[in-house]
């Protein structure tokens, strides 16, 4: 089981496997080698125990749910949580209805790491199933006729409004997005994943199955993770394009590092970031790891900052999720305002989008990701969504705004046949 053939070949036996549970999780850091991650990929299936709850008291129920249990569980938070954080609302339309806060403890969880996969919860004969299971995979994915909630000329009307709002004071920067969707679409949600997965391998991608509700998600970002009393963000802020042209990739990299805008909206976050953290650190111990990190996926280069703390043994690492949540990367500064004029703004209520999916260990160890460059899928209604968004400041150029929109896109955009 050393080579990468067999990894790659294990870990799609073990996906297709998973499956045919109701609910199943599958995060994969596709090789991406990183301080922080604990193991290859895992993949959770089958539920020995669920919480599926609405946003009132939804992370006072999952402590009590994994004090319960003290065993690894697995789940999404949605980003109309902050509804219980804040005094905020979500009226949008939604025609996904996945559940605010879903968690479930697992009946085989199988972690792969160096080569070799290890059974966590389950027989580990289990294994010998995987490896003998028959599946049949098409590597193509029928076209979906993909429309857009806004049109081009409303998305720049949008963006303007937004910068008036920061003209006046309101805020100094607010992510706004814009959602892709599809009805009546009959997709394979497993397949469509791998050659999502393989078009845009990313290192917090993942695949989520809960019942009739799916996420398969190709995301860059890192939410928040918890190794020991350590908590870690990495929120991204500054996209540029890939090139095949060696050089000129990397001279688009060189001025994405050095793009004062870029750097200009990357710091805000950070400064956000680092005031979340505060809330669940012990005092002095929030740290910026690393600033204006810049990164390279397959569709886009990215940068990425890193800020750390201690956490405060007198708070439950549930509570340090909630102080974080939503993530400032996908919200704003300052994040309350900046969330009220999301609402105000965006046509579509953002559920699952812009939250997070990830686990926690039987430890109280955690790794959350932040749910962007996903397609969410409801197989009852045939519904099938994306949204892209990006940063507004004040020097935001609308016309480049929605450009990176439809770069942030194109991964997904190709999957489906668009």
């Amino acid at each position: 089981m050393k080579n990468l053939q067999n990894i790659s070949d294990f870990k799609q036996r073990a996906l297709h496997w998973a499956n045919q549970f109701e609910v199943c999780s599958f995060l994969d850091s596709n090789q991406y080698k990183d301080s922080y991650s604990a193991y290859d990929f895992v993949i959770a299936a089958g539920v020995q125990h669920e919480l599926k709850c609405a946003s009132g008291d939804a992370f006072e129920q999952l402590k009590a749910f994994y004090e319960n249990h003290k065993q690894w569980i697995f789940g999404f938070f949605s980003y109309d949580l902050k509804n219980e954080i804040e005094d905020l609302q979500s009226n949008n339309l939604d025609h996904l209805n996945f559940p605010d806060l879903y968690f479930f403890v697992p009946k085989y969880l199988i972690a792969y790491k160096n080569g070799e996969p290890k059974v966590l919860i389950g027989e580990t004969s289990i294994l010998i199933e995987i490896e003998n299971f028959d599946f049949i995979s098409k590597a193509k994915v029928e076209k979906l006729e993909i429309s857009q909630r806004l049109t081009k000329d409303q998305y720049i009307n949008k963006v303007e409004t937004l910068r008036n709002h920061i003209l006046r004071g309101d805020i100094y920067e607010v992510n706004f997005c814009q959602e892709f969707f599809a009805e009546n679409a009959v997709i394979n949600p497993v397949q469509t994943f791998e050659v999502l997965n393989q078009i845009s391998p990313t290192p917090f991608a993942g695949y989520f199955k809960i019942y009739e509700h799916y996420i398969l998600s190709a995301t860059p970002e890192r939410f928040l993770c918890k190794r020991g009393s350590k908590l870690i963000s990495q929120p991204i802020k500054g996209t540029a394009r890939r090139s095949d042209d060696p050089k000129e990739d990397e001279n688009i990299k060189y001025h994405l590092k050095n793009d004062v805008k870029e750097q200009a909206e990357n710091v805000m976050i950070v400064d956000l970031v680092r005031h979340d953290l505060t809330k669940s650190a012990v005092k002095v111990s929030v740290k910026v790891e690393e600033l204006f990190g810049v990164y390279s996926f397959p569709q886009v280069h990215q940068m990425i900052s890193t800020i750390s703390c201690e956490l405060n043994p007198e708070i439950h690492f549930i509570d340090a999720i909630k102080n974080a949540f939503p993530m400032g990367s996908m919200t704003g500064a300052p994040k309350v305002m900046a969330m009220e004029l999301i609402e105000k703004y965006e046509e579509t209520k953002r559920g699952i989008y812009s939250g997070s999916f990830g686990c926690i260990s039987s430890e109280g160890d955690f790794d959350f990701n932040v749910i962007i460059r996903s397609i969410l899928y409801n197989a009852q209604n045939q519904y099938l969504s994306f949204q892209v968004g990006g940063a507004i400041t004040y020097q935001s150029d609308a016309e480049k705004e929605y450009e990176e929109c439809l770069l942030k896109a194109s991964a997904i955009l190709k999957v489906l046949g668009n």
